[in-house]
């Protein structure tokens, strides 16, 4: 149900209006690395919300760096696991931002939208630090919001009946 439940929204606000980069799916990918179990259910979230939006948004030469960028931030999720604090949360959300520029950079460069020298690949890198800035911005946000409602939500219905719906990982 929670790995439903963050695909739908992934896909969801990708399509709302916003601004570049400015989406909640490295945060979701976070977000479920760190509480879901599974690590193949966990993995399958980002993946499954790129997959489907970006065949609508359209597809592009790159994109195996930012759905790989996206699992690695899955992975770096799953070190939340059982020691989730707000520091932490904050730490990994801007290593998450960072991992993923470098990441989806590099494959930008690489497929050949930059000069494939060193000086095209710090151009790349230098052309895309705009997108970080939008990109970091959500990733924090989005971390915040969605790692602080479960905490406040599974409080709240720890010891209810609803806790076997709700919190199901």
């Amino acid at each position: 149900m929670l790995a439903l439940s963050l695909v739908i929204a992934g896909i969801a606000l990708r399509f709302l209006p916003h601004a570049p980069n400015f989406t909640p799916v490295a945060a979701i990918a976070l977000f479920g690395g760190a509480y879901l179990s599974d690590r193949k259910t966990a993995l399958l979230v980002p993946l499954a919300l790129m997959v489907a939006s970006d065949l609508v948004l359209g597809m592009h030469n790159t994109v195996a760096f930012t759905w790989g960028g996206f699992l690695i931030i899955t992975l770096l999720g799953s070190l939340l696991q059982k020691r989730i604090s707000g520091l932490r949360v904050v730490s990994l959300s801007l290593v998450s931002s960072l991992v993923f520029f470098v990441v989806s950079n590099f494959g930008v460069w690489l497929m050949g939208w930059y000069p494939r020298t060193f000086a095209g690949l710090a151009e790349c890198y230098l052309m895309a630090v705009p997108f970080l800035k939008d990109f970091t911005a959500a990733t924090l946000l989005y971390a915040v919001a969605l790692f602080g409602s479960y905490e406040l939500i599974a409080r709240a219905v720890r010891d209810t009946r609803l806790a076997k719906v709700l919190l199901q990982k």
